[in-house]
């Protein structure tokens, strides 16, 4: 899920905006400085191309860097700025708010991954945070994981409360008949009876809600003694965290669904350190 340059730029001007709004009470020095973001935690970083931006809009430039989905642990420096210390104390609260988030959701991500050893795919959810989205989405590919769709419209996912107001499986899926072929159908169910349900009536994905682990795995096998197992996707989701994700992917399912890993993800600690100052050069006139 790669995002347009413009896109990125436009939400990094709005967090700017939203801290800056009333300007900084402080009179900084006018000084050339060079400063270091460090990492203050075990983890993988990731960000880093998003801060890059970030900090080129307020001219500030970048030394050295690592790279997303790079290992770190404490003590690593993640990046090397220099510029105006006013313009990087201006993107410092961003800068770090973006790289902590962005990283805990990608080191959280790739502990999943690696739990499961490439047997299922770890996939994100809509349970993000509003107006970063996009950075959470990116953070959860740089971990290893699927992102998932990115809004309700990029595919057809049948909930709980479509089924209650349409009132049955078979009615919500036939209410989107009309859907363009470039959607896939998914469903959320509950039960075996309308996993079944569900795969007669023709959905490309099917997805085991709130389920337990032993249950998701009747449900696949019940599909898989009615010969419908390989016509569709099965997806699992509902309370699966690092702590039980391998029992989930011992069930048989194509695709492990985690809020976790978005709304829960610790982030990292990062710092950023000003090591190096020096005055501005003012202009020189010479006056005839």
């Amino acid at each position: 899920m790669k995002f347009p340059r413009f896109l990125i730029e436009k939400r990094l001007k709005e967090f700017l905006e939203e801290d800056a709004i009333l300007g900084n009470p402080i009179p900084v020095p006018e000084v050339d400085v060079v400063a270091e973001i460090v990492c203050k935690d075990r983890g993988i970083i990731a960000g880093v191309e998003v801060v890059k931006i970030l900090f080129d809009i307020i001219n500030v430039r970048v030394l050295e860097s690592l790279h997303d989905g790079e290992a770190v642990t404490e003590g690593d420096v993640v990046m090397i700025l220099n510029g105006r210390a006013e313009d990087i104390l201006l993107g410092e609260r961003v800068a770090l708010n973006l790289l902590s988030r962005m990283s805990g959701i990608a080191t959280a991500t790739s502990a999943m991954v690696g739990k499961v050893g490439g047997v299922v795919r770890i996939s994100a959810t809509r349970k993000t945070t509003p107006g970063f989205r996009m950075f959470e989405k990116m953070a959860v590919e740089i971990g290893g994981g699927d992102p998932h769709r990115y809004c309700m419209g990029d595919t057809v996912i049948i909930k709980d409360n479509h089924i209650g107001l349409f009132g049955s499986v078979e009615r919500a899926v036939e209410a989107v008949r009309n859907v363009s072929f470039t959607k896939k159908v998914e469903i959320e169910v509950n039960s075996i009876e309308d996993a079944i349900k569900a795969v007669e009536s023709g959905v490309d994905v099917v997805m085991l809600d709130n389920m337990s682990a032993e249950e998701a795995a009747k449900a696949v096998e019940a599909l898989r003694m009615l010969g419908l197992r390989d016509k569709v996707v099965v997806e699992v989701s509902g309370g699966i965290t690092p702590e039980n994700v391998v029992e989930f992917a011992s069930a048989g399912v194509d695709v492990i669904s985690s809020g976790y890993i978005t709304h829960s993800a610790p982030a990292l600690d990062l710092s950023l350190r000003i090591r190096k100052s020096r005055p501005l050069r003012k202009p020189q006139f010479h006056h005839r």
